[in-house]
C-alpha cells in the first residue's frame, strides 16, 4: 500500500517542482528578457528624462499643483498616484460618497474659470487611479487658468492642447499631461 501511495504522490510532487521552476523561474525571467530586448523603454516604465533626471512617466500620472500647470484628472490611489495602491474608487453614479467628493472639486474648478459643463475627467478618477491622460475638453477648460497665470493668450495655450491631443484606433482622444506640461515650459513664462 505504501508502494503505490509513493507511486501516486511522486509524480505529482516532481510535475509541482517542475511547474513551480518553469512559470516561477523560466517564464517570467524569459519575459523580462524579451521585454528588454524588444521593447527597452516600456519595459522600464516609459520613463521621461531631463538633464539627466527622471522626471516622470508617459504611463503613470503624477500630479501637478501648481495653477501655473494642466493638472490631472484626481486618482484614488493610495495617497495619489502611488503605484502601489492602484485602484479606482468603485463609487457609482448614484453614491452620495462620489457626489460628495466631486462637489468640492467642481466649485473649485468653477473658481477657477471653468465655463460650461465641468469635463468629468476632471473631477473624478480614473479606473486604474493612476492615469497620465486628459480628454481635449479636460485640457481646454484649464486653459483661461493658465494664461492668466503665465500671461499667455488663452489662444496660445489652445493650440498647445490641440498640438497634443493624441488619438488612437481604440480609445478617445487625450492629451498626456507630462507632455503638455513640458512643452508649456518649452512655451515660456
Amino acid at each position: 500500500m505504501t508502494s503505490d501511495l509513493t507511486s501516486a504522490l511522486r509524480p505529482a510532487f516532481v510535475l509541482t517542482i517542475l511547474f513551480a521552476i518553469l512559470l516561477g523561474i523560466v517564464y517570467p525571467l524569459a519575459m523580462t528578457g524579451i521585454g528588454q530586448a524588444i521593447f527597452p523603454r516600456q519595459a522600464n516604465g516609459s520613463l521621461v528624462v531631463a538633464d539627466g533626471e527622471v522626471i516622470g512617466s508617459t504611463v503613470i500620472g503624477q500630479a501637478f499643483t501648481s495653477d501655473r500647470y494642466f493638472q490631472t484628472r484626481p486618482s484614488a490611489a493610495g495617497a495619489g498616484y502611488d503605484g502601489l495602491a492602484s485602484s479606482g474608487s468603485n463609487l457609482g453614479p448614484t453614491s452620495q460618497a462620489l457626489v460628495n467628493r466631486v462637489t468640492p472639486d467642481i466649485a473649485r474648478r468653477r473658481a477657477e474659470g471653468v465655463a460650461g459643463p465641468v469635463p468629468v475627467d476632471l473631477v473624478t478618477a480614473s479606473g486604474s487611479g493612476l492615469d497620465p491622460d486628459l480628454s481635449p475638453a479636460a485640457a481646454r477648460a484649464q486653459a483661461p487658468r493658465i494664461a492668466r497665470v503665465r500671461g499667455l493668450s488663452e489662444a496660445r495655450v489652445r493650440a498647445l492642447v490641440s498640438d497634443h491631443a493624441q488619438s488612437s484606433i481604440l480609445g478617445e482622444p487625450h492629451v498626456n499631461v507630462l507632455a503638455l506640461n513640458r512643452a508649456l515650459d518649452a512655451a515660456g513664462r
